[in-house]
């Protein structure tokens, strides 16, 4: 049962920070401001889906 608990809570952990983990994986320049929206906002779905949305969106050079 531990195991199980064990293996639940990393994959909620996992989906939790996908947001982040996509910003670092394409090397943005604003990672660590998601990851703090991320981090403290991520537990409302609103905060999470905006987190999501900023990593995924194309970054524009002005």
């Amino acid at each position: 049962m531990r195991l199980f608990f064990a293996i639940l809570i990393t994959v909620f952990s996992l989906f939790y920070l996908l947001p982040f983990a996509i910003t670092f994986n394409k090397k943005r320049a604003n990672t660590g401001a998601i990851f703090v929206l991320n981090l403290f906002l991520g537990w409302s779905f609103v905060g999470w889906v905006i987190a999501l949305v900023w990593a995924i969106k194309e970054e524009r050079v002005i």
